[in-house]
């Protein structure tokens, strides 16, 4: 296999970035119109952490880190660094080793398609990391890759500079060019969550507040009392 190393690709405006910062993976998920998750597969490694950055981009061989070791010199502050493989592997491919080398270089986290390890000690780091696996098994550096082209994670591309959002609930990734009007609209969403706690606890219910009584009409769903659903021979 092999590959191509990008250099200088364009990236997402800093303000943006931290713009997005602001809101959580759900929200900025649901302002894009339910697009952008990487799935579920990738979990955090560590708690009540949430990072936003640039993309570097990472395909590697399977079991191999070798384009690990030449994405690092591309990564600069603000970056996160996106790996994955040409196919399924849950090999360790990234520890603490490549965390004190990227956290050196101003890199805010990892999003791996792949195996991770020593994660006590990334978390020990304060290196946020979110990964499809957690294994010891080694890996080599004998196949050549790319770094800073466009690949896909659960259905979604990402290419270098666009935005990575991650926390509890996932990754998600939001176009370089739809940063700043993503960021729009996540505030419009949390202001309308704001006000909707509210109502909530003020005693309204969802049934109300979006208006699905109707919608439970409209399929045909009815209430009986207990005592009528017996008699109707259902279990209740």
């Amino acid at each position: 296999m092999s590959g191509v190393i990008v250099t200088g690709p364009p990236k997402a405006h800093p303000e943006d970035v931290e713009a997005l910062a602001g809101y959580g993976v759900a929200t900025v998920h649901e302002a894009m119109g339910r697009t952008g998750l990487l799935g579920p597969g990738l979990r955090p490694v560590q708690r009540d952490t949430r990072i936003a950055g640039t993309a570097v981009t990472v395909l590697s061989w399977p079991g191999d880190n070798l384009m690990i070791h030449a994405a690092v010199e591309q990564c600069g502050p603000g970056d996160i660094l996106v790996v994955t493989t040409t196919s399924p592997s849950t090999d360790g491919m990234f520890g603490e080793l490549f965390a004190t080398a990227l956290g050196r270089r101003g890199v805010r986290g990892l999003v791996i398609n792949a195996g991770i390890r020593d994660t006590a000690a990334l978390r020990a780091l304060c290196f946020p990391a979110w990964a499809a696996a957690v294994s010891a098994q080694g890996t080599v550096k004998a196949t050549g890759g790319s770094v800073n082209v466009p690949v896909v994670i659960g259905g979604q591309v990402i290419r270098p500079g666009d935005v990575i959002l991650a926390d509890d609930d996932g990754v998600v990734v939001v176009p370089r060019e739809r940063a700043r009007s993503v960021a729009e609209g996540s505030e419009a969403r949390e202001r309308k969550e704001a006000a909707t706690r509210a109502a909530f606890l003020d005693g309204q219910l969802g049934l109300d507040r979006y208006g699905l009584r109707e919608q439970l009409v409209r399929l045909g769903v009815t209430y009986t009392s207990y005592e009528d659903h017996l008699r109707s021979g259902e279990r209740p």
